[in-house]
């Protein structure tokens, strides 16, 4: 008997060969291979489905990382730029407080240029760097970049309106680094 003779329950058998135990049945049976099938199909969906969750998981891991990342590189001088605008404000406190005299006088012009020239280099450290002053008088109040610290009654601007800088007020990218502290114009009395 050749290969192609063998009788139909010797072939069905060799078909069967690869199948598991528990998929295996009568032939008569096809309900139950059916229904093994169908708990198959869904156990393969439930596998991709856990597949594509820890796929986006890992997706979102790796981009918050990458946002952590960029924010620390772009906030780094964060603490050290604070600490340096002590140093900025006391040159700027410096360079206003030079009479006029003096700044006209031979002998004080070079420290007066020299001193400006200081001033001018660190603002554009601080541009270069992402940190900016914020600007205040004669804008609306705002709790977020202004700390108001007295009230000043004034009949020339609308209540709620920045007057006057006490300290200037700087950003770093687009996060506060110091509030500028202001007196607010309030209705006369």
């Amino acid at each position: 008997m050749t290969e192609n003779e063998k009788p139909l329950d010797q072939a069905a058998e060799d078909e069967l060969k690869g199948v598991p135990e528990h998929l295996r049945g009568d032939a008569d049976e096809t309900d139950g291979t059916a229904e093994a099938l169908d708990a198959l199909r869904r156990d393969l969906d439930a596998a991709k489905q856990e597949v594509l969750y820890a796929q986006a998981e890992t997706q979102n891991v790796r981009r918050r990382l990458e946002r952590e990342k960029d924010e620390a590189r772009a906030y780094a001088a964060t603490g050290f730029a604070r600490d340096i605008l002590s140093v900025a404000d006391n040159l700027s406190r410096a360079i206003d407080a030079i009479p006029q005299g003096l700044r006209d006088d031979d002998t004080m012009k070079g420290l007066v240029i020299g001193l400006e020239a200081t001033q001018r280099e660190l603002e554009k450290v601080f541009a270069a760097n992402g940190i900016t002053r914020i600007a205040a008088v004669g804008l609306p109040l705002d709790p977020n970049q202004h700390q108001a610290m007295l009230e000043v009654p004034s009949a020339d601007h609308e209540p709620g309106t920045v007057v006057s800088e006490m300290q200037a007020g700087w950003m770093i990218k687009d996060r506060l680094l110091r509030a500028a502290m202001v007196a607010v114009a309030k209705k006369p009395d």
